[in-house]
């Protein structure tokens, strides 16, 4: 079988915040279809990593090549138009506006409403329990509600990829199990994702494949099983 092309290629990436470089020579690619998930320890530059992806940190060489166009760039208005989105960590909402209205806030550069009302059946065929708290204020819903909220608005603009940062970070072990299993269900229907996570069994358990990044290097790289299964993998980020 051929190799799958691939949708986004991140090559020989330095990069930093003024004089402080975090990222020395940082390489990743996702395929189309794809779950890819980079882990590692605080301060190994995954975060780092996805802000140059969309243009938040300016890398000081390499390339970034997404959809067969150099992207290393452009500025991060210009990425939701090429199909990249974005969730970074936080569950980031608009907190006095109501789901629905920030679902619509993510389908902002959708000009057709009938395109609007086909994501919305998607996103809430994905997150029932969105559909059933559209005219709640986002700021009222539970931490893990609001992740979906944040991850449903990336999904609005129909994404050729979508970069997630810590989708588990700070919530409930309930809601970090049914956050990996809408990612799982999220891959099932059709999406690209490059998922960063602090919880590195549950990422790779659910990854294609994974990325393990250390310093700022690749440190190492292979399927989600085979780094789950790797003895050296487990003694240094798995606890095991």
């Amino acid at each position: 079988m051929a190799a799958l092309s691939s949708l986004l290629k991140i090559e020989e990436i330095y990069a930093g915040y003024g004089k402080l470089e975090i990222l020395h020579g940082v390489n990743l690619k996702v395929s189309p279809g794809e779950l890819v998930c980079v882990i590692g320890p605080n301060g190994a530059g995954k975060s780092t990593a996805f802000k140059t992806i969309v243009g938040l940190v300016r890398p000081v060489s390499g390339r970034i090549i997404f959809d067969g166009a150099d992207i290393t760039r452009l500025e991060p208005h210009q990425m939701v138009s090429r199909g990249l989105a974005y969730v970074p960590q936080g569950r980031i909402v608009f907190p006095q506006m109501t789901v629905l209205e920030n679902l619509h806030m993510g389908a902002y550069i959708e000009k057709h409403r009938d395109q609007i009302e086909i994501a919305l059946d998607r996103v809430y065929g994905l997150f029932p329990i969105l559909a059933e708290r559209r005219r709640q204020r986002a700021g009222t819903l539970s931490g893990g509600e609001q992740q979906m909220l944040a991850i449903s608005r990336a999904l609005m603009t129909s994404p050729k990829l979508i970069l997630l940062d810590e989708p588990s970070l700070g919530l409930s072990p309930r809601f970090v199990t049914l956050i990996f299993d809408k990612l799982k269900e999220t891959k099932q229907i059709g999406y690209t994702m490059l998922v960063v996570e602090q919880n590195a069994a549950k990422a790779l358990s659910v990854a294609d494949r994974g990325y393990v990044l250390e310093l700022g290097r690749n440190r190492f790289e292979g399927s989600g099983q085979a780094l789950l299964n790797d003895p050296e993998v487990k003694r240094l980020y798995l606890g095991g």
